[in-house]
């Protein structure tokens, strides 16, 4: 495994999660979470269009299929994204130009939408998981203070990289 990152010089320590504050402590885990999340999908925009040539956003759908090989209904991905089902219309038949997913229609509902990986999707998520986990650690490890990365390594194994 690789060897912890280091926190740039002129990047300050994460604030406290410790703290005293006016927030109560769940709304300052929110920020915290927003602020990595942040810091990680800025780092990946440029990987996942160089290793995969989509967007973000399409990146993220790929996320979501990959987790379920037979599929979720377009409503279904809207709701975990969060985005207007008119605006994932389009990234889907995008990504279906571009050979990464499949639609079809849901038996017994004329209005159900499927969407599926197929072989080609599945391939270079293969081939560029190594980066895309690097950049991920690598965003987490320079925004996160040390007690902060502790708490994210139980849902990120390999945040640590022990």
């Amino acid at each position: 495994m690789a060897d912890p990152v280091e926190r740039p010089a002129d990047q300050p320590e994460c604030p406290s999660m410790q703290g005293a504050g006016l927030l109560p402590p769940e709304l300052r885990a929110w920020m915290l979470l927003l602020a990595a999340t942040g810091a990680v999908e800025q780092e990946l925009r440029s990987v996942v269009k160089g290793n995969l040539d989509v967007s973000h956003d399409e990146f993220l759908v790929l996320c979501l299929l990959a987790e379920e090989p037979e599929g979720l209904r377009m409503t279904r991905i809207a709701d975990l994204l969060g985005r207007p089902k008119t605006r994932l219309t389009y990234q889907i038949a995008c990504l279906q130009h571009a050979g990464l997913v499949t639609r079809k229609s849901v038996c017994g509902d004329k209005r159900g939408v499927e969407v599926a990986l197929t072989e080609k999707a599945r391939r270079l998520l293969a081939e560029s998981s190594g980066a895309l986990q690097e950049t991920v650690r690598r965003a987490l490890v320079q925004f996160v203070g040390p007690a902060q990365r502790e708490a994210l390594s139980a849902l990120l194994p390999d945040l640590t990289g022990n």
